[in-house]
């Protein structure tokens, strides 16, 4: 991640793609809060895509995920998060094979399959430094 102005950044990924973060007080930029969000839900919505088209492409994807900001004696937080997915496949042999596993396929991308979710549910401590720390 490096610096574009005050608190605006662009990251780059290891493939060489790029994003850019903000405050989200001037622009459309994404906040940090908004990107966990959305890394939560796309971590899952490719765990269910991946699972129920296999049977059928769906007709209808979206997936929303909120959580209430909020700050109290353990610091700024998120907490209410939730996951809703409104998925619709065709009326066939197929659409109805992937319907049937949907439910199953939230679950474990919930449980077991996605790695930002899981995480955030689990608690991973993260340790925070100084590249060099006598600069």
């Amino acid at each position: 991640m490096t610096r574009l102005a005050k608190g605006r950044y662009r990251v780059t990924n290891a493939r060489g793609g790029t994003l850019t973060v903000g405050s989200g007080n001037e622009d459309e930029t994404f906040t940090p809060v908004e990107l966990l969000l959305t890394a939560i839900a796309a971590c899952s919505a490719a765990d269910v895509d991946y699972i129920t088209a296999k049977r059928a492409e769906p007709t209808g994807f979206s997936v929303t995920m909120t959580g209430d900001k909020i700050r109290d004696e353990q610091g700024n937080r998120l907490e209410n998060l939730v996951l809703k997915f409104d998925i619709a496949f065709p009326d066939d042999e197929g659409g109805r094979a992937a319907a049937a596993v949907l439910p199953r396929a939230v679950r474990q991308s919930h449980d077991r399959l996605c790695t930002v979710s899981r995480t955030v549910e689990v608690g991973t401590p993260i340790t925070a430094g100084i590249v060099d720390e006598s600069a």
